[in-house]
């Protein structure tokens, strides 16, 4: 390696629909990192993300922290996690690794989920289970010999307990309120209401839209913020606890973690902050359909995943098992 230590540094990539964020860190954990922030989300095509798009976009971010990090500052590993990698991630596979190693001299790459990147910024190289919810939802787990993975197939065939569930959900229980159906909460559709105005505009509101399950999303914390006081809320959030209990414990490996049996579950994302109207019939339904689950704080973001990911090929060696979609490591079958 031409680089010292001290000038070896590694590359973490986050890609999703707020946009590109990058960090730059030494090889050694616990040495601050410089990050960017590239506000555009790397568009996605007929051909899955557009690797053009992305590169235009995170080769100069990174030339400008190489020159904060001074001079001799090299990239000996990188680590791109990217929402949609594992179905829309061909044409990163077929040509991020060629262009980092020609435009940076980084010849160690990884390429990963977005999920992937979740669980070792929550986790690290440690056997468990994740479940990132925000707008989606999805599980992973690992024993370190496989993936098993739960949903995560979108808002329209699962996501299910996600933002976007729980805000349909809530969306559903108000418009049947506006009818004098069953199931409806009058309390809900004001909320409706004082967010998107008239309840018999929402149609026309909601579907032209390619953001639509963003927009369900946002209805989802009026939904936390209703459960206190509407039994309708309260029971959207239970259902959803259960759906991502469920998650869990499909992708929970049996044999995990400090004592036999135990399984470390991490919860990651926004969906979370909801706070104790999601966590508290969560942390019940996990307890009954996951008992040997161990649920604990999460270490990092995907960000800092994606930057313990690109450590771990710099030094120690990467724990986590390569997938050709999931974790996609040129080179490791």
């Amino acid at each position: 390696m031409a680089a010292t230590a001290r000038g070896a540094f590694a590359l973490g990539v986050d890609s999703g629909g707020s946009g590109l964020r990058v960090t730059l860190g030494p090889v050694e954990a616990g040495r601050p990192a410089h990050t960017a922030v590239c506000p555009e989300p790397v568009r996605t095509g007929a051909d899955g993300i557009d690797a053009g798009h992305l590169l235009e976009q995170l080769l100069p971010a990174v030339r400008r922290l190489l020159a904060q990090a001074g001079p001799g500052a090299v990239v000996v590993a990188a680590a791109i996690g990217a929402a949609g990698m594992a179905t829309l991630g061909e044409q990163l596979r077929a040509r991020l690794p060629d262009a980092l190693a020609d435009a940076l001299g980084v010849r160690r790459v990884a390429l990963a989920a977005d999920a992937v990147t979740a669980y070792a910024g929550a986790l690290g190289q440690r056997p468990g289970a994740v479940v990132a919810g925000g707008t989606g939802m999805i599980a992973l787990g690992t024993d370190l010999g496989t993936w098993r993975r739960a949903d995560g197939w979108g808002h329209l065939l699962g996501d299910s307990g996600g933002g976007a569930w729980i805000g349909r959900a809530g969306l559903d229980a108000a418009m049947r309120a506006h009818d004098g159906r069953r199931g409806g909460s009058p309390l809900l559709l004001a909320r409706l209401e004082a967010v998107f105005g008239p309840a018999t505009g929402l149609p026309g509101l909601l579907y032209p839209r390619a953001d639509r399950p963003a927009l369900l999303a946002s209805f989802a914390p009026e939904v936390g913020a209703c459960a206190a006081d509407d039994g309708t809320a309260a029971g959207i959030l239970r259902e959803a606890a259960a759906h991502i209990a469920e998650a869990a414990a499909a992708v929970c490996p049996r044999a995990a973690g400090p004592r036999a049996g135990d399984c470390e579950v991490a919860l990651t994302g926004g969906l979370f902050r909801m706070g104790e109207p999601l966590l508290g019939p969560l942390h019940r339904e996990l307890a009954r359909q996951v008992p040997q689950a161990r649920v604990v704080p999460a270490q990092g973001d995907p960000l800092h995943g994606a930057l313990e990911i690109a450590r771990a090929l710099a030094g120690p060696g990467l724990r986590l098992p390569p997938h050709p979609s999931l974790l996609f490591v040129p080179g490791v079958a």
